[in-house]
């Protein structure tokens, strides 16, 4: 069954909403409780269907996980030695962090799997994965293309490595240190530019110790984490879609709580802010190692920016609801630097043009970026090619539009938001639902 999402034009956001539990820190939460000693207890935990397809796979090697129940999660680790074969293909459904950072789990492993995803996943590149893992030891058969389905057969042990990322990528580094867990020696990994650093403050987290010296990660292998409690603060590529609606609808006023602002992932704050957006950090803590905080965002007039190709990483995932920004401000935004927006969900560079293009806005693609004038826009019908982000980022649009939005294909905006429709409804979207 199709899902369109029809979006009535203006309307204002007001009140205080929190967003759904990072979908990053809830992945690496059930995969690192699950390698480890002892019962770790997870709250805040986001159901949708890409950390269930984590959650599933981890059940398939023999891991105890009750829940989630309302955001709980009790997971009973298996050592990291304890994993079992699993019986059936690992099906990782549309979620690229499932099958990035199992690869880089399973490569050390003693037995063979697969894992497979759904279309989109498949079309996906996972070479760059793939291909620093076999420098480490691992056995590893990828598609013809260098896609899906990975074919990972059992090694007796891995070896440490000292790896330069050609391109920041929190995915890429994550695998690395998560085989590097099971290698033999130190494996090192060296970012050219910082990237999410969930999975480091996580492993700290279970107890592992993990060695950094500027741009330079190291872990050595063969030691224990230990089970832990974890609460999933609000996913800020989530909370983005708010930030951005309440800046361009005149006379919103709204409050996200319980925010996940961790450094690596304010860059769509720092975008925003740069564009002239009023947005208020408060509210101050640290919970299992990672910062949060309560966000105010009201209306501003935002202005177009060059923007800083240093913040690129840092709202890789938020683009798609920043080219809405840019296209809803004074004057002209560009972007370069962010190639890795090709090889989403979807070609979100393309995507987004086209869809912005629909509504009368002028957008003009580069090959790793766009240019954005900025003005008023019409509504329109827009593809969302399945991709959740763009589905969002367009009901977002319809805030300053001057006719109805209408967006196909917006079943996977389940995949990291369950439920956007009804809380942005409560905020003040006016949007529906349309089955076909």
């Amino acid at each position: 069954m199709s899902l369109d999402f029809r979006v009535e034009p203006g309307g204002v956001l007001s009140g205080r909403l929190r967003a759904p539990g990072d979908k990053s820190i809830s992945h690496r939460a059930i995969m690192l409780g699950s390698i480890a000693e002892g019962v770790s207890e997870i709250s805040g935990f986001l159901e949708a269907e890409d950390t269930l397809a984590t959650v599933n796979a981890m059940r398939a090697m023999g891991v105890r996980i009750e829940g989630p129940t309302k955001g709980k999660v009790q997971v009973s680790g298996a050592g990291l030695r304890g994993l079992r074969n699993p019986k059936k293909v690992l099906d990782c459904g549309n979620s690229g962090t499932s099958m990035r950072l199992l690869c880089g789990l399973l490569a050390g492993q003693s037995f063979n799997c697969e894992l497979t995803g759904d279309d989109s996943l498949r079309k996906r590149p996972m070479e760059r994965i793939t291909a620093p893992l076999r420098e480490m030891g691992a056995d590893i058969i990828t598609a013809k293309n260098g896609t899906a389905p990975l074919k990972l057969r059992g090694v007796s042990e891995l070896s440490g490595i000292n790896y330069l990322m050609p391109v920041a990528s929190a995915q890429v580094k994550s695998a690395l240190l998560l085989a590097g867990l099971y290698a033999k020696g130190r494996t090192c990994v060296t970012e050219p530019a910082p990237a999410r650093d969930h999975t480091e403050r996580m492993l700290q987290g279970f107890g592992y110790t993990v060695h950094r010296a500027g741009s330079t990660i190291c872990i050595d292998g063969g030691g224990k984490l230990k089970g832990t409690n974890i609460d999933v603060p609000g996913d800020i590529s989530s909370a983005a879609f708010f930030m951005v609606g309440a800046s361009i609808a005149p006379g919103s006023d709204i409050t996200l709580t319980h925010v996940g602002v961790n450094p690596t992932r304010t860059g769509v704050i720092e975008i925003l802010r740069l564009m002239g957006a009023d947005i208020t950090l408060f509210n101050h803590r640290n919970v299992a190692g990672e910062a949060v905080a309560d966000v105010r965002v009201r209306y501003s007039h935002l202005k177009g920016i060059v923007i800083p190709r240093g913040l690129v990483p840092l709202a890789i995932d938020e683009f798609p609801v920043l080219f809405v920004a840019a296209a809803s401000a004074e004057g002209e935004t560009v972007l370069a630097g962010a190639e890795e927006l090709r090889i989403k969900e979807s070609d979100r560079i393309q995507v987004m043009t086209e869809g912005l293009r629909k509504l009368g806005a002028a957008a003009q693609p580069a090959p790793d970026g766009m240019r954005i004038r900025g003005g008023a826009y019409s509504g329109g019908e827009i593809e969302s090619h399945g991709d959740h982000r763009v589905a969002m980022a367009f009901a977002i649009a319809a805030l300053r539009a001057a006719s109805p939005v209408t967006i196909h294909d917006c079943a996977n905006v389940a995949t990291s938001f369950p439920g956007f429709p009804l809380l942005a409804r409560s905020a003040g979207l006016r949007i529906s639902e349309v089955q076909g």
